[in-house]
C-alpha cells in the first residue's frame, strides 16, 4: 500500500470515527432531550432512530457515487455536510432543528463510511487486508461503544450542546488534511443512477424502521406498527424485484450470490444488533434498576470500549493468520458467557460485576467483527466491492435499528407481563439481555458455513500500477 493511500485511509477513518460515534453519542442524553424540549419517549427516539434511518439510506447511495466521483470529491464534500449539521445542531433552539441536524449529520456519516470500507478493502495488499480493516474497526467498532461513556463524561459537566460543540474541532481538522492530502485522481466510470431503485428502497427502509420502532410503544395489532411493516415489505419486495432486472441496479444485488458474502454479512448483522442493543440496555439497567448516574453508566462501558479500541488492529491480523470459522466461533462463545453474565444477573449485583460482564462481551465482539467484515468483502471481485460495501453497511445500520427496537420491545412487553411483580423492570432488562443470546445463538450456527479463502481462490485486487485509480 502506498504512502498516498495510507495518508487517505488515515484521514478517512479519522472522519468516520467521530461520524459513527455521533450514532451512540447521544444515547445516554435521551432523558435529558425530554426535559429540555418537553417531549415524550415515542418521539425523543428519533434522535438516535432519525440517524440510523438516514445512514441506512445513504449508504446504498454511496455504490452510485464512489463508482461517479473520486474518493476526495467525495469525502470532502460530505465530511463538509456532516459539519454543518453538527454547527446546527450545536445552536439547535428546538426539537425540530435538533432531529434537522442530526439527519443532516447522518447524510455526512452515512457516505463516510462505506468510502473507508471501499478504500481499504480494494486497495490492501494480499495478506494484509484483514490487518487494514483492523485499522478500520477502530471507526466501526471501537466509535459506537465508547460513545455512551463519552456522553456520560460530558452532561456530567456540560450541557447537551457540547455534544455537538466538542466534535466541531475534530472535523475541522479532518477537514483541513483532506483538502491538503488526499490525492487527486480521476475516474473513468459513468454509471447511471437508478432513481426507482432510491426512492423504493429509501420508503421502504422507513417504513420497516417506523414499525419496529413503533413496537416499543403499541401493540402489534396498532396501525401503527402493522401498516409501516406492510408497506415497507411490498416496497422493499419491489425493489428486488426491479434491481434484478435493471441494466444500472441502485445496488448490485448480484453480490448475495456469493455464499460466503452473505453467511457473513447476515452473522455480523446477528452481532452489530446484540451490539447496539447493548448500549441502550447496560445504561437502562444502570440507571433506571440500580439508581446510578449517567456518568456510572457510561463508565461501566469504559473498559469494553478501550479493550475494542486495543484489540481492533490485532483481530485483523488474526485473520490474516487463523481460520475465520475458528476466530468466529470464539468470539461469539466468549459473547454468549458475557451475555449469560448479564442476563442471569441478580438484582443486589453491583455495577462492577456488570462491567465485567460488558468487557468479556467486548472481547468477544471485537474478535467477530474485523474478521467477519473481511470476510464478506474479500470473496468479491474488485468491480463489485463498492456495491458489497452499500449491501453489507446498510444491513448493518438496518440491523442496528432493528435489533436496538426488537430488544426495547421484548423488555416493555416482559415488563408488561409481569406487571404485578416487584422487580418487572428488572425482569424485563433480563430478558432484552436474553433476548441479545438469541441473536448471538443463532449467529454461531450461521458461522459454520464460513470457510478460509485459499491462494488458488481468486483474490478481490488489482494489479500494482492499478492501486491509484479512483481515488
Amino acid at each position: 500500500m502506498s504512502k498516498k493511500i495510507k495518508y487517505a485511509l488515515f484521514i478517512m477513518v479519522f472522519g468516520a470515527f467521530f461520524g459513527i460515534l455521533c450514532s451512540t453519542l447521544m444515547n445516554v442524553a435521551l432523558p435529558t432531550f425530554m426535559k429540555v424540549f418537553n417531549v415524550p419517549s415515542a418521539t425523543v427516539q428519533w434522535i438516535s432512530n432519525g440517524y440510523m434511518l438516514v445512514n441506512a439510506i445513504m449508504i446504498p447511495v454511496s455504490a452510485y457515487f464512489t463508482k461517479r466521483f473520486t474518493f476526495r470529491s467525495l469525502f470532502i464534500a460530505f465530511t463538509g455536510v456532516f459539519l454543518l449539521g453538527t454547527l446546527v445542531g450545536a445552536v439547535a433552539p428546538n426539537f425540530f432543528i435538533l432531529i434537522v441536524a442530526r439527519m443532516i449529520q447522518a447524510i455526512g456519516s452515512g457516505m463516510m463510511m462505506p468510502l473507508v470500507n471501499t478504500l481499504a478493502i480494494r486497495y490492501a495488499e494480499p495478506g494484509k487486508k484483514g490487518a487494514v480493516m483492523g485499522i478500520v474497526g477502530l471507526a466501526f467498532n471501537f466509535s459506537p461503544i465508547i460513545g455512551p461513556t463519552l456522553s456520560g463524561i460530558i452532561l456530567n459537566f456540560f450541557s447537551w450542546r457540547y455534544l455537538f460543540i466538542l466534535v466541531i474541532p475534530f472535523i475541522v481538522i479532518d477537514l483541513i488534511f483532506a483538502l491538503k492530502l488526499l490525492p487527486k485522481v480521476p475516474t473513468n466510470q459513468e454509471p447511471a443512477f437508478n432513481v426507482e431503485g432510491l426512492i423504493t428502497v429509501s420508503l421502504g427502509l422507513l417504513g420497516l424502521l417506523w414499525s419496529f420502532s413503533n413496537v416499543s410503544q403499541y401493540s402489534i395489532e396498532s396501525i401503527t406498527v402493522w401498516l409501516p411493516f406492510v408497506i415497507g415489505v411490498v416496497l422493499i419486495t419491489i425493489f428486488v424485484l426491479t434491481q434484478k432486472d435493471s441494466d444500472h441496479p441502485f445496488v448490485n444485488l448480484n453480490v448475495f450470490k456469493n455464499s460466503q458474502f452473505t453467511t457473513a454479512t447476515i452473522v455480523n448483522s446477528l452481532i452489530v444488533s446484540t451490539m447496539y442493543g447493548n448500549t441502550i440496555l447496560l445504561p437502562l439497567l444502570i440507571q433506571t434498576i440500580m439508581g446510578q448516574s449517567p456518568i456510572i453508566s457510561g463508565l461501566a462501558l469504559l473498559p469494553g470500549a478501550v479493550l475494542t479500541g486495543f484489540m481492533s488492529p490485532v483481530s485483523g491480523r488474526l485473520f490474516d493468520r487463523y481460520p475465520v470459522r475458528i476466530i468466529v466461533t470464539t468470539g461469539i462463545l466468549i459473547d454468549c458467557f458475557g451475555t449469560m453474565m448479564q442476563a442471569f444477573i441478580d438484582v443486589n449485583a453491583s455495577v462492577a460485576m456488570l462491567t465485567v460482564g460488558q468487557t468479556i462481551r467486548q472481547l468477544g465482539l471485537v474478535l467477530i467483527l474485523i474478521p467477519i467484515q473481511t470476510q464478506a468483502l474479500s470473496f468479491l471481485p474488485n468491480e463489485m466491492i463498492a456495491d458489497g460495501v452499500a449491501a453489507f453497511n446498510t444491513l448493518r445500520q438496518i440491523a442496528a435499528s432493528f435489533g436496538t427496537a426488537i430488544i426495547v420491545a421484548t423488555i416493555n412487553i416482559t415488563s408488561h407481563a409481569f406487571m404485578g411483580h416487584a422487580h418487572n423492570q428488572q425482569i424485563g432488562i433480563q430478558a432484552g439481555f436474553t433476548m441479545c443470546l438469541a441473536f448471538l445463538i443463532i449467529a454461531l450456527f450461521m458461522s459454520r458455513k464460513l470457510y478460509t479463502q485459499h491462494s488458488s481462490t481468486p483474490k478481490a485486487h488489482k494489479h500494482p500500477h492499478e492501486k491509484l485509480s479512483h481515488i
